[in-house]
């Protein structure tokens, strides 16, 4: 299991969902910058592919590869662990007294991705979907 990327349910039960929410983009801008490493490691390995013997350019050939294939993955990531943390951002206003981010997780549903919370302000309960 990853800590730092837990379930919505699981991570409002442990830490909260502003904490959750703060370890979401934290995560998500760390493969970010993982994505960005990957892309100046492929401009270098372009850049060494010029000379060398076939034995380096095969080496350069696969640092290539591997930055390109390591560097999409993050990206993907980046993109997905952000969306996931705003889609939530976006429904953690309770519908009735309007506090943001004041709720406690009641139950889970992981067929349907819903989350059922309560509100510690006015008790109202509703549900956050996610993807």
């Amino acid at each position: 299991m990853n800590y730092l990327n837990s379930r919505l349910y699981d991570g409002i039960r442990k830490v909260g969902f502003r904490k959750w929410y703060e370890r979401e983009l934290l995560s998500s801008h760390a493969h970010m910058v993982l994505a960005f490493l990957c892309i100046i490691g492929m401009m270098a390995a372009f850049e060494a592919f010029r000379g060398g013997t076939l034995s380096d350019k095969l080496f350069d050939a696969a640092a290539i590869v591997a930055c390109g294939g390591i560097g999409i993955w993050a990206l993907r990531r980046y993109l997905y662990l952000l969306m996931n943390a705003e889609v939530v951002a976006n429904q953690a206003n309770c519908p009735e007294c309007k506090a943001y981010g004041l709720f406690t997780a009641l139950s889970e549903d992981r067929i349907s991705g819903q989350t059922q919370v309560r509100c510690k302000k006015c008790a109202h309960e509703w549900q956050i979907e996610v993807n």
